[in-house]
């Protein structure tokens, strides 16, 4: 079965079709500049990538040519569209109603629009492309994949705010944490890669990447994660702070002369990386101008090693001991340098760096020694196919 994997963001949509028995790519693609005019870049196994300007008025016009693009005579990989068995749509946030993926229905699209005030930039856009597929696609089944929903296994000791109960029982403050998707495909990967039953394991997964997140994973479930109540808690980030005082937005405001929303906007895209170095949120760009004597770019750099190994620390804690590690995502998985600055955190665990394993880009390989008590992964993730496995399973 050929499933199309579908991601919206607010003027953008990525895809792939996986075909589900051999879990390959039979097609990706992007269309950009949604509203504004509209790009085209598709790329079909075996093909030349194809490559068009059209205007996109809307997200249904951008999952038009896409089918178009899918079934055209020369660039296409199917004949026509009943040859996609299914779809499956990445959803930002599911909050406490979705703890796992589910066939879309129109009860289902309702509850997703209720958590809107929780992603106010992603599910909106995301429930753009499901009804841009519905309308175009009326009798394939359709499936919403959640990146909160492998978190809501954490117990309520590891998602409760210190603020009073009513504003999480009215208004659903509490820590919910995101990248799911990926964890629970790394996850899964590692245990089997560690030779570890999915019952009797403690594993810590590292999604570092311009977005990062750090998971805490006992028997397969998630115990705790350092994204919060939105993405901008925990690491620092590309462009994110993570986790500061609280009483620095109130402090700023003022100094600032801003609003709230103005100095959320400075958290959010304008800090992390890129504000602490003054260079770039690109971590090639800072290892570039630290190697060249850039001592703000240093300084990025080790405060995300830092607070990436103070995280892994808090979750060998919290799991009260660990199994194995993984690295993923942009950085977690191609950046070299950074691997290193974590893992020099982590002797205390018994775990040293194998420098020729960790040499290599974007292959799942250990990079901890033989000798290692615990094991530590660079494992690439895929969150497309992961959408495909959760899609194919429910359909």
């Amino acid at each position: 079965m050929n499933i199309f994997v579908v991601n919206c963001g607010s003027s953008s949509l990525k895809y792939q079709l996986i075909d589900s028995d051999s879990e390959q790519v039979v097609a990706k693609g992007l269309c950009e500049r949604i509203g504004i005019d509209g790009r085209l870049t598709h790329s079909p196994a075996g093909k030349d990538k194809y490559e068009s300007d059209k205007p996109m008025p809307d997200h249904k016009s951008a999952v038009s040519f896409v089918l178009e693009a899918l079934t055209d005579s020369e660039h296409g990989v199917i004949n026509d569209l009943s040859e996609i068995g299914a779809v499956g749509h990445r959803i930002v946030h599911g909050g406490e109603k979705f703890a796992s993926s589910v066939v879309i229905t129109d009860e289902v699209i309702k509850a997703i629009e209720e958590c809107n005030d929780l992603a106010p930039l992603h599910n909106p856009a995301n429930l753009i492309g499901i009804s841009a597929c519905r309308e175009l696609m009326p009798n394939t089944p359709m499936v919403a994949v959640f990146d909160t929903a492998f978190h809501q296994t954490m117990p309520a000791k590891a998602y409760m705010y210190g603020v009073p109960f009513e504003y999480y029982d009215e208004y659903k403050v509490r820590k919910y944490g995101f990248h799911g998707t990926s964890h629970s495909f790394v996850s899964k990967r590692l245990l089997q890669l560690l030779g570890k039953e999915q019952g009797e394991s403690k594993v810590i997964i590292c999604h570092l990447g311009n977005g990062s997140s750090i998971t805490a994973v006992k028997n397969g479930e998630s115990v705790d994660t350092s994204m919060g109540f939105t993405p901008l808690d925990g690491l620092i980030m590309g462009t994110r702070s993570g986790s500061i005082d609280p009483a620095v937005v109130q402090f700023l405001a003022g100094k600032l002369n801003k609003s709230i929303d103005d100095i959320l906007t400075i958290l959010n895209k304008k800090s992390g990386v890129e504000g602490i170095s003054g260079v770039s949120s690109d971590f090639r760009d800072l290892e570039a101008a630290a190697n060249d004597g850039n001592e703000r770019a240093e300084l990025a750099l080790e405060m995300f090693a830092y607070r990436a190994a103070l995280y892994i620390g808090s979750y060998v804690a919290a799991l009260n001991g660990v199994d194995g590690i993984a690295f993923t995502a942009g950085i977690g998985e191609n950046n070299i340098t950074m691997r290193r600055k974590i893992m020099g955190y982590l002797n205390y665990l018994g775990i040293n760096l194998d420098e020729e394993a960790n040499s290599k880009r974007g292959e799942e390989l250990m990079i901890s020694t033989a000798d290692s008590k615990v094991k530590v992964y660079v494992i690439p993730t895929n969150e497309e196919l992961a959408i495909a496995r959760e899609t194919l399973a429910l359909i």
